[in-house]
């Protein structure tokens, strides 16, 4: 998993070797994961300052009443915004949490009035800019020490 998570575009014979298995091995370990749903799916990573998306931020919403009629329709509706990246639901005092990627502050301001003030059940927005972000290592299943201690 360490390695697919590094390179998915990794072969299955350079997998192979590098485990030390044969590659029907790896295959078949590979297709045990996807079908178990451990392995969700394969992602373009791209750079959104390339795109003309330069300043990320993460913008702490609360939503009034937070009731299920109204929490479904808003999600869906950050979801489906070009400058959502992901959305968070929450517990404590903000109900989410909210990467999105703009060309600059007038975007930011514009996105933050438009698509989150503007609604009724939006209480408050609190914005952060991400000066800089790094990817951590890979996702594995906790060792066995972990669990028991």
């Amino acid at each position: 998993m360490r390695l697919l998570q590094n390179d998915a575009r990794a072969t299955y014979r350079d997998l192979a070797a590098q485990v030390g298995v044969a590659p029907s091995t790896c295959l078949d370990r590979v297709t045990r994961l996807r079908r178990s749903g451990v392995i969700l799916g394969h992602r373009l990573e791209l750079d959104p300052a390339k795109l003309g998306r330069g300043l990320e931020a993460l913008l702490s919403v609360q939503v009034r009443p937070h009731r299920r009629e109204l929490v479904g329709p808003f999600v869906e509706r950050i979801r489906v915004l070009p400058e959502s990246r992901t959305v968070f639901h929450l517990t404590g005092p903000d109900d989410y949490l909210v990467h999105v990627a703009v060309a600059d502050m007038a975007d930011l301001q514009r996105l933050v009035l438009d698509a989150f003030t503007s609604q009724r059940e939006v209480a408050r927005v609190e914005t952060r800019l991400i000066f800089q972000q790094w990817e951590c290592g890979p996702l594995l299943p906790p060792s066995p020490s972990a669990q028991s201690a």
